[in-house]
């Protein structure tokens, strides 16, 4: 039998209503000409997100969500395209790689900027509207394994002991304590 709190439900509930407005009303700062209206729309929205977990209004809310992304259907892609190109350099950035933002004529990232770090979707990016993710790598790749060798299996074991603290003189040594102290004389 599982006992499932009653706040568990409840902040899941909370936190995939914000996440599925945080997707449609995802206009930052610098959209904005002042910091007060920013502040407002900010306000706004966690007004929505309030009063829909607690259930106040819905389907006012509902329809006052549906317009908004009919009138700026544009801008939430732009946005979304913004945030996964951003989200991209990142992840670059955060292995070492070189950021590379290539975009063609059409608008849509070349074949050479969409190559990046093994297991990673480069986003891809169609007149403005974001097209289906690009797989750039795949299998176990895409899921951050690689398959080493044998001679590299062994350095990375070693290294590892190393990092916790192990070494074969210590177990040599502790290897030697244990006989003798298992000698009864």
């Amino acid at each position: 039998m599982v006992v499932v709190a009653a706040g568990s439900t409840t902040f899941a509930k909370e936190m995939a209503i914000r996440k599925r407005i945080s997707n449609i009303f995802n206009k930052r700062e610098d959209d904005f000409p002042s910091l007060r209206e920013y502040n407002d729309y900010l306000e706004e929205v966690e007004d929505m997100i309030v009063n829909l977990v607690e259930g106040i209004d819905v389907p006012a809310i509902e329809a006052r969500i549906s317009q908004y992304q009919k009138e700026n259907s544009e801008q939430i892609m732009n946005a979304q395209a913004r945030k996964a190109e951003e989200y991209a350099a990142a992840l670059a950035a955060s292995k070492g790689q070189p950021v590379n933002n290539d975009f063609d004529a059409t608008g849509s990232q070349s074949s050479q900027a969409a190559i990046g770090a093994g297991g990673n979707y480069a986003p891809a990016v169609a007149g403005g509207v974001i097209a289906q993710p690009i797989p750039i790598a795949s299998g176990h790749e895409m899921l951050g394994y690689q398959f080493d060798d044998e001679e590299m299996m062994k350095l990375k074991a070693e290294r590892g002991g190393k990092a916790g603290g192990w070494s074969i003189e210590l177990s040599k040594k502790r290897a030697l304590e244990e006989a003798f102290g298992s000698i009864w004389i």
